[in-house]
């Protein structure tokens, strides 16, 4: 049986796999690898927009210092103007295929504004933008005949020195992945001359998050296990106001709200953000969001308030009918009730680290969006900057691709082994699989989260390496599924971010520790990880 190939392997079909397809498909062909539907992805959940410069009021040194500020010091100045002055023409490329953003009675863009952000700079589509940034590409990869979308297959792990016999001695190269087919249980080989993570994040790695299922840390979990440097996972952003309500499933109140005139109060009505900062309810999300962990903790209540009636019934209906309706179907009428929120892990600052080409440390291996490490957000994310990153960044991955002096295959490629299952057995005891997939989310929740300390830290870092033996034992004799493969990368994802955490002796954006003071003046001061 001879290895399927294919010139540009994506694995992931959020904006960043998408938008990347449509400007590597000019140079080859494309094969998008996507674990479940098309769509599903963490750019479909996206509600608010995306952040970029196009008032007349605003300028593009305005959105670098906003997002350095939010950063708390430790984003990469250099990428971060990267970002910025390559941002607006991104969008506008998103305007020509199709992307319906707000748009005013002039026919400009409806700009609004988000915490962090001094000017009202955020283009968005309603509450929905994600989902309506997802369809339009979607639909402009659909016409295009050189690029295929493999649904319901996911990355067991990608092809390097280390699958091929006496490969020692080889340069540490990708050549693709081991390709799950979740319907049929099969694995294949996929060979690839680039090959491009754009898998996004790893909410799941805690109890309560914003992020769809999927979103389990594959691209960084196997980019690591094949020597990819990872970089500041200690940086987990908590969105400040997710949904309080049991049949909620921590739906997205978007920052939108706030930037809208959104107020949090307390469970007295108290309006309590004057309290933490200058910018009180349009802070940076890390200082909202431990604002409002303070409030519960202080008074001992699960959820404070997100109130938005002081706005007209037709404001609040026309800006936000998502969410709007999401919460109506749950009782909640939020043009005459405050919204019981609570923080919800939502967006991983850290990832595979990559250089302002997105090129990693291993060869002809790309990656881009919420799985790397750029250095734009440094320590705490500047709200809506996501989408503009992956954006941004998968145009460059697509012009250093189109540079390149040599996009043949490696001649080693033909002693890339086939999957070799044997020896392997269908589970029998998943419920020992199942209960550790909650006790990695009880302890990345309870001692891994919002607020933490060295001891929390040390006894999430004990059984977590417990788990991952566990893991590693039920893997090595076990038929791999879907299942399977999201939970080993779970646990990688958890162990990775404990012993970052550890790393980190201070307290700085989204890393805040009890035993060390709060530190936002300017450092490149990096968690650097390694097999």
């Amino acid at each position: 049986m001879t290895p399927e190939k294919t010139d540009f392997l994506i694995i992931g079909s959020g904006v960043t796999g998408l938008f990347l397809a449509l400007k590597v498909s000019e140079f080859g062909s494309v094969t998008i690898v996507t674990k479940k539907s098309d769509y599903e992805s963490n750019t479909n959940y996206a509600q608010g927009g995306i952040a970029s410069v196009f008032a007349d009021n605003d300028n593009l040194e305005e959105h670098i210092q906003d997002t350095l500020i939010a950063g708390a010091g430790l984003c990469d100045p250099e990428a971060v103007r990267v970002l910025v002055e390559e941002g607006p023409s991104k969008v506008q490329e998103l305007l020509e295929i199709g992307v319906p953003f707000n748009k005013d009675e002039l026919g400009n863009l409806d700009l609004s504004r988000e915490g962090g952000h001094r000017k009202n700079r955020i283009v968005h589509a309603l509450d929905r933008t994600g989902r309506e940034v997802e369809a339009s590409l979607l639909s402009a990869v659909k016409s295009k005949t050189n690029i295929q979308i493999l649904e319901n297959h996911a990355c067991v792990d990608l092809l390097t020195r280390h699958q091929i016999k006496d490969g020692d001695s080889l340069p540490l190269r990708c050549y693709g992945a081991y390709i799950l087919d979740t319907e049929d249980g099969e694995i294949a080989p996929l060979i690839a001359k680039r090959t491009i993570i754009a898998t996004g994040g790893a909410g799941q790695v805690y109890q309560h998050t914003t992020n769809p299922s999927i979103a389990t840390g594959d691209g960084v979990a196997c980019a690591y296990r094949a020597g990819a440097k990872v970089k500041n996972m200690e940086f987990y952003q908590f969105h400040p106001t997710s949904l309080y309500h049991d049949q909620g499933n921590s739906f997205l109140i978007s920052e939108a709200v706030r930037g809208e005139g959104g107020i949090l109060r307390d469970m007295q009505g108290r309006a309590f953000m004057v309290d933490y900062h200058e910018m009180k309810d349009l802070a940076p999300r890390d200082i909202v969001a431990r604002a409002i962990d303070n409030e519960m903790k202080k008074n001992g209540v699960p959820h404070v308030y997100l109130d938005i009636t002081h706005k007209p019934s037709d404001f609040i209906k026309g800006h936000f009918p998502s969410i709007y309706e999401t919460c109506l179907k749950l009782g909640i009428d939020i043009t005459s009730q405050a919204i019981p929120v609570v923080p919800a892990a939502h967006y991983m600052c850290g990832g595979i680290e990559t250089d302002l080409w997105g090129k990693t440390n291993i060869e002809n291996l790309y990656a881009a969006g919420e799985a790397t490490c750029t250095g734009v957000h440094g320590g705490n994310r500047l709200a809506s900057n996501s989408l503009l990153e992956c954006l941004v960044f998968a145009n460059r991955i697509a012009k250093n691709i189109s540079e390149a002096k040599d996009l043949s295959y490696p001649p080693e490629i033909s002693r890339i082994p086939l999957w070799n299952k044997e020896g392997t057995k269908n589970a029998e005891e998943w419920v020992l699989v199942s209960h550790d997939l909650y006790e990695i989310k009880s302890l990345m929740s309870d001692y891994v989260g919002i607020v933490r300390s060295n001891l929390r830290l040390m006894r999430a870092s004990r059984r977590i390496q417990l788990i991952r033996e566990e893991v590693k034992d039920f893997y090595n004799r076990t038929t791999v599924s879907l299942g399977l493969l999201e939970l080993r990368n779970l646990a990688l994802i958890a162990d990775i971010i404990v012993r970052s955490a550890l790393l980190r002796k201070e307290s700085r954006g989204l890393h805040y520790s009890t035993d060390y003071p709060e530190n936002r003046e300017p450092s490149r001061n990096d968690t650097v990880i390694t097999t």
